[in-house]
């Protein structure tokens, strides 16, 4: 830089200098845990809407009832979580419409991931986990990531506290880990799903600043959304 006649800028902050800085996305926490049992399904979500060290709610739900059948936990940025749902509310409305019958599970789960994979160049800052019952019965579990590619699993936790809760997941639902015959494992039913994801969420609470105050818990079955709520610590 001496070269072309003038010195190199210092590294050290010049006073009076600012930096502009600028980023779309904030992520706002929250945590998602999914169970899918023979003819039911357990999502579960915390309230805690925060950003950095301050917390802007308590009580908002992340989980988003996109039918009788199917709902959508979504975190991470909420403005991103709110663009998303209402789009796939409205496509899902045109869908009902135009075809006179509600999407079914595996339908939405199809179009969550087109819907993702066409804002791959600026894709949304969320965190997403669909659970509902299939057209045979039989409760099911989606897992995406940031660009719409789609899993199918029985069981997936999500958000800022995933890593936490997803070895919970792999232990008491996944059995990993676990040294019992095949035939002394207990069974999974609505009961227990709820009982494991509960615990998931009360043991994460302790480690992870941007998951608390409660969980809402929705178990789906054939006969519709049952709703539960959890009280977790609140600082």
């Amino acid at each position: 830089m001496s070269s072309l006649g003038f010195e190199q800028f210092p590294d050290y902050q010049v006073p009076g200098v600012k930096h502009p800085d600028f980023s779309p996305y904030e992520s706002n926490g929250g945590s998602i845990v999914a169970i899918a049992g023979d003819d039911f399904v357990v999502i579960a979500a915390d309230t805690r809407l925060s950003s950095g060290y301050n917390i802007h709610s308590r009580n908002q739900s992340k989980l988003f009832k996109l039918s009788p059948k199917t709902v959508l936990g979504s975190t991470g940025c909420w403005a991103d979580t709110l663009s998303l749902t209402g789009l796939m509310k409205v496509r899902m409305q045109s869908y009902e419409h135009t075809h006179l019958r509600t999407m079914t599970t595996d339908a939405v789960a199809q179009m969550l991931s087109i819907t993702m994979y066409n804002r791959r160049f600026f894709p949304y800052y969320v965190s997403n986990i669909l659970a509902g019952i299939d057209k045979d019965g039989k409760g099911v579990v989606y897992s995406y990531d940031p660009i719409g590619h789609c899993e199918r699993a029985t069981y997936r936790a999500g958000g800022s506290a995933g890593t936490l809760l997803q070895p919970v997941l792999d232990n008491q639902i996944g059995h990993k880990n676990i040294n019992l015959p095949a035939g002394e494992l207990p069974p999974l039913t609505k009961e227990r799903a709820v009982a494991v994801a509960s615990d998931t969420f009360i043991s994460a609470a302790e480690r992870d600043i941007y998951t608390g105050d409660s969980v809402l818990i929705n178990v789906i079955t054939k006969d519709g959304i049952e709703e539960k709520v959890l009280q977790l610590r609140q600082d």
